[in-house]
């Protein structure tokens, strides 16, 4: 059965998750160190940049329903964060106790802006939530990368975070733009997804038959852990980390693939 971690549940694991990160920041070497999965950044422009995406996610829960984001002044403050590590670190967890803080008065159903309008996934405080604990955990593997010690996303969590992934980024209206095509996801921890690629869009669909039932058969599928589904959609590791089957060119038209465009 596929279940979804409760608002107070995710609440719980995004302290849990941004303890995770502050003590692999924590533990780094140095701040300067660039960030393997972003050449780009340093490791301290890495907690700048997650921070200030929990400080704008609070503010977009804080404004309530509108038709657009807040502006940078009601989230940014305009200095950025600390340069030395241990005014970073207490920055950070203000960032996430801040953010909180604010979905704990929100509950889980107030209504606000979501840039996922077109996805089954609602335009929810609670939706945000859900959001911001699987960002945290995906950054928190970033940083844990960084300083030589990656630890696989934790079990309930990735579960978690590949649903959304599936329901919320994945899923859209916006017209496939190649042949139609079925895949599969199936996590070793024992659940699986299907998702159908075609003029009608991006339809997600919990894959559970029922006893006798034939499914179509699947294009392309991909197995690992629920942490390595996770990883790879983000981009954290290879397909060839999963156990792969059918055509490759679907998953790479997947990862080119930009519906807003």
């Amino acid at each position: 059965m596929h279940k979804i971690l409760t608002f107070p549940d995710q609440l719980r694991l995004i302290n849990e998750r941004s303890a995770a990160f502050r003590a692999a920041v924590a533990a780094a070497p140095s701040l300067d160190v660039q960030m393997p999965t972003h050449p780009a950044r340093t490791l301290f422009d890495h907690v700048q940049h997650v921070g200030m995406g929990r400080r704008k996610a609070a503010a977009i829960v804080t404004a309530g329903p509108a038709d657009g984001p807040p502006e940078e002044s009601a989230w940014g403050g305009g200095t950025g964060a600390p340069r030395e590590r241990e005014a970073l670190l207490a920055w950070w967890v203000e960032s996430v106790e801040h953010l909180a803080s604010v979905l704990r008065e929100a509950g889980p159903d107030r209504g606000c802006w979501t840039w996922w309008g077109d996805s089954p996934s609602p335009q929810t405080s609670g939706a945000w939530a859900r959001r911001q604990l699987h960002e945290i955990a995906v950054h928190t593997y970033d940083v844990q990368l960084t300083g030589g010690a990656p630890q696989p996303i934790p079990e309930k969590i990735a579960l978690d975070g590949f649903d959304d992934c599936q329901f919320t980024l994945c899923a859209t209206t916006v017209a496939w733009p190649h042949d139609p095509a079925i895949v599969d996801y199936h996590a070793t921890e024992g659940r699986s997804w299907r998702l159908r690629l075609s003029h009608d869009g991006a339809q997600v669909a919990h894959l559970a038959p029922a006893a006798g039932e034939d499914l179509d058969t699947a294009d392309a599928s991909a197995r690992g852990t629920a942490s390595d589904l996770v990883l790879f959609f983000y981009g954290r590791i290879t397909l060839d980390s999963l156990k792969f089957e059918g055509d490759r060119r679907i998953f790479d038209q997947l990862v080119a693939w930009d519906p807003s465009v």
